[in-house]
């Protein structure tokens, strides 16, 4: 969630991201490339853990009916949240006109369809959606015609994709849900690793990890299944390096699964290793996270427009509708990237306090829709 931070502020500030791409290797830097890569993490984290917290939630109430009711009701709110709220503190565009299908809309449709298939074994769950990481990039390879019905109805499912509405609007699948349902059937089955004993859990999460990487850099290194963009060798071994890492997030192949997965088991093996005050600091934030999705989007916004308006910018020039954030098209803005390591750090701590409230709100109130953030 704070690295999350980051990608938003440089997504909304920086100078280059309204017209550079950050993994664009004949534009980009190394710093703006990891700093970029680094936020890969976010979103395929928060799918899988998702999924865990579904399956621990589940075994702690034992109730499948139960379960698949919330899932269903909190998937449906949740899939409501991003085209309203969240694309509201996307773009502050009253007209809509750019309406995106994002990781919030991604973990609902994901909830949705674990709520209905909820009675079959874990584990079965787990083969599916293990199924799906590694067969997903199969898809562009089925022989469907360009304009066919099939075609346009499982392409959003499976590609990102843009689909014109009416009055100018446009629908963006930026996360199709077939393959983030994956992450989150694989997250699900492995709730029962955190049943384990601490020790078992630490040694089988580093197996894991290691494992998956593993398997990551030899599929990458093959350089002929897995992601869309192959590697290829670069002016220099740094960039050649950048070229390796380079794998595609929209839509999330497989080498994105597995690099971020198996830095995901790591991560998780340490995490408990980490001093208890930095632990009671992170968990601030975790006890109230779809609270701080919200407001770090819209703190971020209304920090983006104070620097437009900072540099010189009338509010007669800031156009929300065009999918910029309201910053002007083909006129230099925005902050170099140092400034937006500045920035991120800003916003993460002006969030703490709202988040140690808020996460104590939830726990001393027991009203029906707190279990919906």
């Amino acid at each position: 969630m704070i690295i999350m931070a980051l990608d938003h502020v440089r997504d909304l500030m920086h100078t280059n991201s309204i017209t550079q791409s950050p993994t664009d290797l004949t534009t980009t830097t190394p710093g703006l490339f990891f700093t970029r890569w680094v936020t890969h993490l976010c979103a395929p984290i928060f799918v899988f853990l998702a999924g865990t917290s579904a399956y621990i939630s589940l075994k702690r109430n034992n109730d499948v009916v139960a379960a698949k009711s919330h899932l269903l009701k909190r998937g449906l709110w949740l899939i409501l949240l991003e085209f309203t709220i969240v694309n509201w503190g996307m773009f502050f565009d009253l007209g809509f006109h750019l309406i995106l299908f994002e990781v919030i809309a991604a973990i609902g449709v994901g909830f949705i369809v674990l709520g209905l298939f909820l009675k079959l074994p874990s584990r079965y769950l787990g083969y599916i959606g293990l199924a799906i990481i590694f067969l997903h990039n199969l898809f562009p390879f089925i022989p469907f015609g360009e304009k066919s019905t099939l075609h346009a109805v499982l392409n959003p499912l499976f590609n990102t994709t843009a689909i014109p509405l009416i009055a100018g609007k446009v629908f963006v699948v930026g996360y199709p849900p077939i393959p983030w349902l994956g992450i989150m059937l694989v997250g699900f089955a492995s709730g029962h690793f955190f049943e384990l004993a601490p020790e078992k859990r630490e040694k089988l999460f580093v197996q894991l990890g290691v494992a998956v990487i593993g398997l990551f850099v030899s599929i990458r290194f093959i350089n002929v299944y897995g992601d869309a963009s192959q590697w290829t060798s670069q002016k220099t071994g740094l960039f050649t390096f950048l070229s390796f890492m380079n794998v595609t997030k929209y839509p999330p192949s497989l080498l994105f699964c597995l690099v971020t997965l198996g830095i995901l088991f790591l991560l998780l093996a340490y995490a408990e290793k980490l001093s208890a005050a930095v632990q009671e600091i992170l968990s601030v934030y975790g006890k109230a996270p779809l609270f701080y999705f919200i407001v770090h989007f819209y703190l971020i916004h209304v920090i983006t427009v104070a620097m437009l308006f900072m540099q010189g910018f009338e509010w007669s020039s800031i156009d929300f509708s065009t999918g910029t954030f309201g910053r002007p098209v083909g006129v230099a803005s925005g902050l170099p990237l140092w400034a937006i390591y500045l920035v991120w750090i800003v916003v993460v701590i002006a969030l703490y306090k709202p988040c140690k409230w808020f996460g104590n709100y939830k726990a001393t109130h027991k009203h029906w829709w707190l279990r919906y953030m």
